[in-house]
């Protein structure tokens, strides 16, 4: 029997229209990041609410979880389409979607994703893959029970592969919140960039980042936060607050795809499908 839903957290049903209107918000399309923090914004969702972690403990939070069952059960009743590159769009089915009420929509994603289930001969979620894959489930499932000191180290690679030098990793002589240190040389200018490494279950939230940049206070300018989970609404807007020292932040999803694009602990193939098209002139021509 599956874990009682957080009274908080919005079932997935109900995030397919706040996610179609998201899509519709930014244009007709945007990635994942963009679509889920306008979610978060048009529903006023709180810091506390963001922060819930999975029920399977995992270091996604819940409102993660739901808002990708909603992306796919939304494409499944094709009212949006993501690219290869991670890019999600709304279809014209989508607008029509959003143009009814918000029940008859949600009705009939759920009959598609039905009738979908059927022809799998399915009855639950099992052997469906979001969109965010399997692999990465894992991957992070992985970093969150790596040894700190492993974790930093393997932030530390991460950098050097990115084109940092003079990496150096300071998280375990205690170094007031900071774990490391690098150098990124941009044309003939360089930065010297601090770091810090949090493995966490549950979104990080706006104080994490304003104890990370009161470590950095006097020593630089530029500063690095690196995490396998997510980062709430206020912690983006918190790093990039006017007046104050900015912070880049790296979530979990961004972290595996550094990860996968530099081949560190994960070997790519690719598989070819073949895809018959008939081409009816050269029946015609015989």
């Amino acid at each position: 029997m599956s874990a009682p839903i957080p009274p908080s957290v919005p079932s997935v049903p109900q995030l397919y229209v706040p996610t179609l209107a998201a899509l519709r918000d930014l244009n007709g399309s945007g990635t994942l990041q963009e679509i889920n923090e306008r979610v978060i914004e048009r529903e006023a969702f709180t810091e506390e609410q963001q922060a819930i972690p999975h029920t399977t403990g995992g270091p996604r939070t819940e409102l993660e979880y739901r808002l990708a069952w909603a992306r796919t059960h939304l494409r499944i009743a094709e009212a949006v389409e993501n690219s290869s590159r991670g890019v999600w769009s709304l279809t014209d089915v989508g607008q029509s979607l959003l143009a009814q009420d918000d029940e008859t929509a949600r009705k009939v994603v759920r009959d598609a994703v039905s009738a979908y289930r059927k022809v799998r001969a399915a009855d639950s979620d099992d052997g469906e893959s979001d969109e965010d894959e399997d692999w990465t489930e894992e991957l992070l499932q992985l970093l969150v029970g790596l040894q700190s000191d492993q974790f930093e180290r393997l932030a530390a690679r991460i950098l050097r592969e990115a084109g940092f030098t003079a990496v150096t990793v300071t998280g375990r002589t205690g170094d007031g919140g900071i774990d490391g240190i690098g150098v990124l040389r941009v044309s003939l200018l360089s930065f010297q960039v601090y770091f810090q490494c949090k493995k966490h279950k549950g979104s990080v939230g706006a104080s994490a980042v304003r104890d990370f940049r009161g470590a950095m206070a006097g020593r630089g300018d530029k500063g690095l936060l690196i995490t396998t989970s997510s980062f709430t609404a206020e912690a983006q807007r918190e790093a990039t607050r006017d007046g104050a020292t900015p912070i880049d932040l790296v979530d979990g999803q961004a972290l595996a795809d550094l990860l996968k694009e530099f081949r560190l602990g994960i070997d790519v193939s690719t598989r070819v499908v073949e895809e018959p098209t008939i081409r009816r002139e050269f029946f015609a021509q015989i």
